[in-house]
């Protein structure tokens, strides 16, 4: 019985233990995270689109066609960006909410 009681109570220790390495780990990161975060998602959809718009502008002044290369490949590069930015926070968003859920079981334990 008492061996038992022994092993909850490593166990209960090496959840906290590990719970507070996380913790410091993550809680300087938030703010830079977050910046980090936006400054990925405009560099996501702005370059696409401006590398499309540079690709057209050379793309127009060497193949003249009826239509615009500039603007199609500006819309090209912005959905691009925009699916890339999408996906990614998607994915973040998920790993977010895998952190919460095993939080949330850590502290029913």
């Amino acid at each position: 019985m008492s061996v038992k009681l022994k092993l909850t109570l490593a166990e209960q220790i090496d959840s906290k233990a590990k719970r507070k390495l996380k913790a410091q780990k993550s809680s300087g990161a938030s703010v830079w995270f977050g910046l980090g975060m936006m400054g990925l998602i405009g560099w996501s959809v702005a370059l696409p689109t401006i590398l499309g718009a540079a690709l057209g502008i050379w793309l127009d002044k060497h193949y003249k066609i009826e239509h615009s290369w500039t603007l199609a490949l500006i819309v090209a590069g912005l959905t691009i960006g925009c699916f890339t930015a999408w996906s990614w926070l998607s994915k973040e968003d998920k790993a977010m909410h895998q952190d919460n859920e095993e939080k949330r079981e850590e502290t029913n334990d």
